[in-house]
């Protein structure tokens, strides 16, 4: 009789354990897929985010305008040279900010086309035959072409000089 009163102990003692594991693996896959879901959740939060601001900052940005050229009839000029006589042939377009500065330049073009004669006539040929010489020539003339048409005037708007034809002779 003592075996059977050791099965129910076992049996007992058997039972207890397997409950006991079932309950820990129940507890432990409730855990993770919390977890799991939390992790998922907060990555799906971040991503809307992050889109969301990309999306913002692209409805706040301008559409790019287009830009506006002013073109220039050509410019023949003498160069300073002690090698006897050079010249400079130069047609060139003024890319403007926006219409306004167009019109403006366009209105006062006489002022404009002095200002740069005067200027490119002041150069040596040997100063702008380089790449480096006419990048340093095209920020002169964007300043002379910003410098206001009236005394305490605002200054225009040009933003760049392309040489359309660029000849020393």
């Amino acid at each position: 009789m003592s075996k059977a009163p050791a099965k129910p102990a076992e049996a007992a003692d058997g039972a207890a354990p397997a409950g006991k594991s079932k309950k820990k693996l129940i507890v432990i896959i409730a855990a993770a897929v919390i977890g799991i879901g939390a992790i998922g959740g907060g990555a799906a939060v971040f991503l809307a985010k992050k889109n969301s601001a990309g999306k913002e900052k692209e409805h706040k940005a301008e559409p790019a305008k287009a830009p506006v050229f002013v073109p220039l009839e050509p410019f023949v000029v003498n160069l300073q040279s002690e090698n006897g006589d050079k010249y400079l042939q130069v047609s060139m377009t003024l890319q403007a900010e926006n219409d306004e500065t167009a019109e403006l330049i366009k209105k006062n073009l006489p002022q404009v086309r002095s200002r740069l004669l005067l200027l490119l006539s002041s150069k040596d040929a040997s100063e702008i035959l380089t790449k480096e010489g006419k990048e340093a020539l095209i920020e002169e003339i964007i300043e002379q072409s910003k410098q206001p048409f009236t005394p305490k005037g605002e200054p225009q708007k040009v933003t760049s000089v392309f040489f359309t034809s660029f000849v020393v002779q």
